[in-house]
């Protein structure tokens, strides 16, 4: 009687021990996750260089003669209106916070009597050996501190070509006797084709030697 209840004993136990076995078999089998082979996100870089900001490649700066050759006084006389505050444009005007702009085409930099200029501006003028051509306005124009490191012009630059070009023809036209325009560049001519290269002519078979009788 008592191997009988102890039999019965073992049998429940081991069929407990069965069915949680059972129970964590399967848990592993539901809730098991896969681990990737490698940790983190794989980014795939494109190949080629970066593009430009905006996805545009840098513009090529035209040349100022170029720009001046359709470039108007008149619209640049309203452009100038931005400048109004810190320069003169009439002969024999004052200095302002920046100098008077009369006769600016050409004039020696830095030259202007009774103006303080900056020691970045002296140095760049050389002594007054750099003039204000037409070159070095535009590109000062474009951007004053890009361009002349550590000068106080406060003017930020305005990075439209065509208004620029106006504000320069303008410029010019402060004097009794304007600068001439520069000419434009002329476009490189074609190059004409190469003549194709005539293979030189082949010679003529030498005849076949006949045995001597």
């Amino acid at each position: 009687m008592e191997s009988s209840q102890s039999n019965k004993f073992i049998m429940a136990f081991l069929a407990t021990v069965f069915v949680v076995m059972t129970i964590g078999i399967s848990s592993d089998a539901i809730f098991s996750t896969s681990h990737p082979e490698k940790a983190g996100y794989e980014i795939a870089a494109a190949e080629g260089g970066a593009p430009a900001a905006g996805g545009k490649e840098a513009a090529v700066a035209v040349p100022i003669a170029t720009l001046l050759a359709s470039a108007d006084p008149a619209r640049g006389a309203t452009v100038f209106k931005r400048c109004a505050a810190c320069h003169t444009s009439e002969k024999g005007g004052a200095n302002k916070v920046g100098p008077h702009l009369w006769d600016v085409v050409n004039r020696p930099m830095a030259t202007v009597e009774g103006f303080s200029y900056s020691a970045a501006m002296k140095e760049f003028s050389q002594g007054g050996k750099e003039v204000w051509d037409y070159e070095h306005l535009n590109k000062f124009l474009t951007s004053p501190k890009g361009y002349i490191k550590g000068t106080a012009m406060g003017f930020a630059g305005d990075k439209k070509d065509n208004e620029r070009a106006d504000l320069i023809a303008y410029l010019r036209s402060l004097s009794d006797n304007p600068a001439p325009l520069p000419a434009p560049e002329a476009a490189a001519p074609a190059e004409a084709p190469k003549p194709a290269e005539e293979k030189p002519a082949e010679a003529p078979a030498a005849p076949a030697t006949q045995p001597a009788n």
